[in-house]
């Protein structure tokens, strides 16, 4: 069932069904990396800042596609577990404390590639509009906005183009408002509903990073063409 041509339509018309939050100067925070596309769209058509917030998913043994749980970026790092499910699968607790020390290394990489010295952007007494391309069991996103929460912003959102019906359900009381354009059932995987989904590259997402900030002035105006 395709949705989306690819992520930079989703990220346009998610931007149409955001437009309202325009006026409050919100923050837009992407997951990388498939989140960064859609949130760079949305950016623009707000005039917003746009930042990353990074989060890795755990995998179960030998199914990695399968979420466990996820950690985020943080002091402390922020950690979601699927309980029922690593007791379900009788998951050793040394197999979790391996993939979050790995997981939290390729964090520690991503930022310094893709912030590449630049702060981030605060929005502590602001709206924070948190994006990704899709959501599946949920995890991740999570994750994510339990680490902007601790930020204390005035509004938390979560916004993305398609999500499963269920995850939704259980993600309701981690934003104070949830936009999300379909939620087909059966749900799948996040691919099949996109004409164009390809894996994207480090150099993708730190182009895009340094694209929406040349735009902008710190916490200022974005500036004309």
């Amino acid at each position: 069932m395709t949705m989306f041509a690819d992520r930079q339509d989703a990220g346009r018309r998610l931007a149409t069904a955001l437009l309202r939050f325009k006026d409050v100067h919100p923050v837009v925070l992407a997951l990388p990396r498939g989140g960064v596309p859609v949130g760079f769209e949305i950016a623009e058509r707000l005039a917003a800042p746009l930042d990353i917030i990074l989060v890795r998913k755990i995998g179960a043994p030998g199914f990695e596609e399968l979420a466990i749980g996820a950690i985020a970026e943080g002091t402390p790092i922020e950690r979601v577990l699927e309980h029922d499910t690593i007791r379900e699968l009788e998951i050793p607790q040394d197999y979790l404390e391996r993939q979050i020390a790995r997981q939290s290394q390729e964090i520690d990489r991503r930022r310094t590639v893709y912030r590449q010295n630049r702060a981030p952007t605060g929005v502590n007494g602001g709206t924070a509009i948190v994006v990704d391309d899709g959501i599946a069991t949920g995890a991740t996103m999570r994750a994510a906005l339990r680490v902007v929460r601790r930020q204390a912003p005035r509004q938390l959102v979560m916004a993305v183009p398609v999500a499963a019906p269920q995850t939704l359900e259980v993600l309701r009381g981690e934003a104070d408002e949830i936009v999300c354009l379909a939620a087909p059932e059966p749900f799948d995987a996040i691919s099949l509903f996109y004409a164009e989904f390809h894996q994207l590259k480090d150099e993708e997402v730190t182009d895009l990073l340094a694209r929406a900030a040349a735009r902008r002035t710190p916490r200022g105006p974005a500036r004309q063409p």
